[in-house]
């Protein structure tokens, strides 16, 4: 089984993160004053976990297939859908339930325009029957129409202190063998995803027999710190030919991803001392770069263009 789902809070008060969120939620359900919802913040914070445990504690285990609806990136969740199932269920009433009904839409920010146009109209119509509870990664790509309906709650990532300590009671729950390093690492790759943690935990004490940093690095593909610190002295030191090469050489021996190794020079940059205007620079041409690689574009086109920025800064601190 995986661990993600084996260790998924089964209540509001096994969660580990977000205290303000729950004790709202808590106090809107024991008031019987719940109102439409809306979850949004980076994956792996708690947003599902957190209306799945308040559900539960509003319908009971028995109460809660019942009473609740989810729909999630798997179902199709067009026009269709909101006119005919979320339109059925939500205008139906249980016998012998008392209540009103939850509809649980994940990942809402990927419904289409003519979808959450249809559904600003069920949400009105069926409040005396039910409650909406809508769940993305970014607010923006839900219209204004629905976000004036819902009470909004945004998830942050989850602090290392938090994913530590839980992450520390799954490692000796599971008899995984660890070290101090290794645990440190899967911290610092979640960037406070706990799923992310989770899988990769798991992964990593499936392929090695002791979860070492140099196992969680090899284990999820990020480049390691020491290729990190050749590739920021070859940046700051070389020419373009050789600081080039020593990258493309990496990414080819060790299968790293450009985008993986932007994504670190970026936090290797932001505690750098280096005067404002050249940071500036470079993150604005690293910016640049991690764009069109999202789009993409050959990798080793940009990774010519990625030493283009350092070099450009490196005159710029010159001049």
């Amino acid at each position: 089984m995986l661990w993600v789902e084996k260790y998924r809070p089964k209540s509001l008060e096994d969660l580990v993160a977000h205290d303000d969120v729950i004790n709202i939620l808590i106090k809107l359900i024991e008031s019987n004053k719940l109102p439409h919802l809306l979850f949004y913040g980076p994956p792996g914070t708690g947003k599902t976990s957190t209306i799945i445990a308040a559900a539960k504690k509003m319908y009971g285990l028995k109460g809660y297939t019942s009473m609740a609806l989810e729909l999630n990136a798997s179902d199709s969740r067009g026009i269709d859908v909101v006119r005919n199932e979320i339109k059925e269920f939500a205008g139906t009433k249980q016998l012998f339930s008392k209540g009103v009904k939850l509809i649980i839409l994940d990942e809402a920010d990927s419904m289409t325009a003519d979808a959450q146009n249809a559904l600003r109209r069920v949400i009105e119509k069926y409040t005396k029957n039910a409650r909406f509870c809508l769940i993305g990664n970014y607010v923006s790509k839900i219209i204004p129409a629905l976000q004036s309906r819902c009470t909004r709650f945004r998830f942050a990532p989850l602090s290392p202190v938090q994913i530590y300590d839980r992450l520390v009671e799954i490692a000796d729950g599971e008899k995984v063998s660890y070290d101090e390093n290794g645990l440190q690492a899967i911290v610092s790759l979640s960037n406070g995803d706990m799923r992310r943690v989770l899988n990769l935990l798991q992964t990593t004490a499936m392929s090695s027999k002791h979860v070492t940093a140099k196992a969680v690095y090899e284990t999820s593909g990020s480049p390691q710190p020491a290729d990190l610190e050749e590739i920021s002295h070859s940046l700051l030191n070389d020419g373009f030919d050789i600081a080039q090469n020593k990258i493309r050489s990496l990414c080819r021996m060790k299968g790293y991803a450009m985008m993986d190794i932007i994504s670190d020079l970026t936090t290797i940059v932001t505690n750098m001392q280096l005067p404002p205007g050249t940071m500036a620079m470079i993150l604005d041409g690293m910016s640049g770069v991690e764009h069109r690689l999202a789009f993409g574009t050959d990798e080793d086109i940009q990774c010519a263009s990625l030493v283009g920025v350092w070099l450009k800064a490196r005159h710029f601190i010159k001049l």
